[in-house]
């Protein structure tokens, strides 16, 4: 599709990270409306409906979600109505609307048993836990949008909000302190910048709708991410990080150890994602000052 200056483009989930950054992205060329969850309770279907008849957006980027992975254990009905049932209402309203749809999921739709490589978008899903169960259910949901991208993205950062576990990080090694990562546990990180770039080539390219991943390039493990953030912010990375093993994790929901995944349909796509360790810098570089 052709964005100017004439296309709506609806964002849920304001107030989050990846909505921020597609906002940011967007605001130049498009006619960006940005709703918070005042603005648009998107497990209402008749609110959905109403927002996006009133909008006729021509792309719906949905950035809203219930991200509690611990929480939803406790509050399954939340997360099943935010992360999945309100997918549908969305898919239903592109549908309608003729509104192309980009719904983002996880990497904790998958658990492979062993470290056995990236994980291509046809490798066997295996949610565990209400948080993963309720995405996969979400991206079952998008499909009903005739016109649909669906986004796994994985360990999400570079907000200014400083919320996500690699902004936690750099927060925490910034003001000296000695931080503990997982030394067995791999993940491909994605950086909210590039993928916001990601999302705006592939909607504007050729490349056909379904299922992707986007990720920045090349697998690591959460202690190379924190020894990497150290240098970073120069810091003595054998003094700042503790590496743990993710055996010792404690938590009412279970975590994928190995759920790195390949983006190499997204760069078939068109799209290449940058390295891990480019993004990681970029990020950093873009820190306000301590």
């Amino acid at each position: 599709m052709h964005l100017t200056a004439d296309t709506t483009v609806l964002i849920t989930g304001a107030a989050g990270q990846l909505a921020g950054a597609c906002t940011e992205r967007l605001a130049a060329t498009c006619r960006v409306e940005a709703l918070d969850r005042r603005a648009l309770d998107i497990t209402s279907p008749a609110a959905v409906q109403r927002v996006v008849r009133a909008l006729r957006p021509g792309l719906i980027l949905n950035c809203a979600a219930y991200n509690d992975v611990d929480g939803a254990e406790s509050h399954a009905e939340a997360a099943l109505a935010a992360n999945g049932l309100a997918v549908g209402a969305l898919a239903a309203a592109a549908r309608d609307h003729d509104a192309l749809l980009v719904h983002y999921s996880t990497d904790f739709v998958f658990d492979p048993p062993a470290d056995h490589g990236l994980l291509a978008e046809t490798d066997p899903v295996r949610p565990r836990g209400v948080y993963a169960q309720s995405k996969l259910l979400g991206e079952l949901y998008a499909r009903e949008a005739p016109r649909h991208y669906v986004l796994r993205v994985a360990s999400l950062f570079g907000a200014s909000n400083g919320r996500s576990s690699v902004d936690k990080l750099a927060l925490a090694i910034r003001r000296g302190d000695r931080v503990r990562a997982f030394a067995d546990r791999t993940v491909t990180p994605s950086y909210v910048y590039d993928v916001a770039e990601a999302t705006i080539a592939l909607v504007t390219g050729d490349g056909p709708f379904g299922l992707y991943h986007c990720v920045n390039s090349g697998a690591t493990t959460w202690v190379t991410i924190a020894r990497t953030l150290a240098d970073l912010l120069g810091k003595d990375a054998d003094r700042a990080v503790e590496g743990v093993p993710f055996a010792s994790l404690v938590a009412p929901a279970p975590r994928p150890q190995f759920p790195a995944l390949s983006n190499a349909r997204l760069a078939a796509a068109g799209v290449t994602m940058p390295p891990w360790t480019d993004a990681l810098a970029r990020a950093v570089a873009r820190m306000p000052p301590a």
